[in-house]
């Protein structure tokens, strides 16, 4: 086994080598900026971690683990036109730096691009590979459509934000550990425990970028602190703060919920002190330790040799004390 930052710089070194810039520029330059704002990458490291896990070369899943990371970095360039995200990863946003239809056209051969590394597998390997892929595209699809609708809502209930955030972003790290199996020729079994596993830790991933959002170091984070406060999104702090707080607090977090002030800055101040007084954000970060514990039980039943279990633990560990 390597560490992270072996496998991350491996990843590196062939995503540079793959995606050459090409003709028209306007298309090709927003898809080698994206890919080269860096971030964690904990997906495509996710999956060459879970190839050599199950006994083979990491070398193997290369084309599958940058799959994973085009396909990533797509989403990412269409979610910040839709929410009018003006940074990503501490840099201005695709939609901002060059245009929205720039963006959604970038977006657009990013996804096919991600398909097209699948071509460097055959027979059933790539059958199965092609299979997760796609189930796993359009469950992102779907939760990013959840997320949307979820903003003009007033009725959205803790399960159906679960959901939501398990469809936008935690299918996509267990498909990521999933694909390390698949090339790896691990058993059904095997590769269903890996799935779950990722989808735990996914979802503490979710709620901790949640927390992050309002509470985190904008020079840390990467992205605008409280984005999600002013785009009104029913997180499960919010969620959290209507079922612990009293009657006046709930009415006091509708009410900062159903405007959006030319300066934002006193909402998300006035929103992060309903958090924290109803207790909502102890709750998540409560939410956050449960499903990490979830993972790692799962990880528990796994047939792998214990000193590979350690470095999946570490590595959720890792993830979990994480400020951006």
């Amino acid at each position: 086994m390597h560490s992270i930052d072996f496998y991350r710089d491996e990843l590196v070194r062939y995503m540079t080598a793959t995606i050459d810039p090409e003709e028209p520029k306007n298309l090709y330059a927003p898809v080698t900026y994206i890919m080269g704002l860096g971030g964690k990458r904990l997906r495509p490291v996710l999956t060459l971690m879970a190839t050599e896990i199950f006994g083979a070369d990491y070398r193997e899943a290369l084309p599958a683990a940058l799959a994973v990371e085009v396909f990533h970095n797509f989403s990412l360039v269409h979610d910040d036109i839709m929410d009018g995200a003006p940074l990503r990863r501490g840099k201005k946003t695709v939609h901002e730096k060059w245009d929205v239809n720039t963006g959604i056209l970038s977006g657009d051969v990013m996804l096919i691009q991600a398909y097209q590394l699948f071509e460097n597998y055959h027979g059933e390997t790539f059958r199965e590979l092609a299979k997760l892929f796609s189930s796993t595209a359009i469950q992102v699809c779907e939760g990013q459509q959840y997320d949307v609708d979820f903003e003009t809502r007033d009725d959205v209930t803790l399960p159906e934000y679960l959901k939501m955030i398990e469809y936008k972003t935690a299918v996509l790290v267990a498909a990521a550990l999933k694909m390390g199996g698949i090339v790896a020729g691990a058993s059904a079994e095997a590769q269903q425990g890996i799935y779950d596993f990722g989808c735990n830790l996914g979802l503490a991933f979710q709620l901790q970028d949640d927390y992050l959002d309002a509470f985190g170091d904008a020079a840390t984070f990467g992205k605008q602190i409280g984005g999600d406060i002013i785009e009104n999104k029913k997180t499960y702090l919010y969620l959290k703060a209507l079922e612990m707080g009293d009657a006046q607090q709930a009415k006091a977090l509708r009410d900062l919920f159903s405007i959006q002030p030319q300066d934002a800055s006193e909402k998300i101040a006035a929103v992060k002190e309903l958090f924290l007084d109803t207790r909502s954000a102890k709750a998540t970060q409560e939410a956050i330790a449960a499903y990490t514990e979830k993972a790692f039980q799962v990880l528990g039943t796994l047939d792998i040799a214990e000193e590979k279990r350690e470095v999946l633990r570490q590595f959720g560990e890792q993830l979990m004390r994480r400020k951006v």
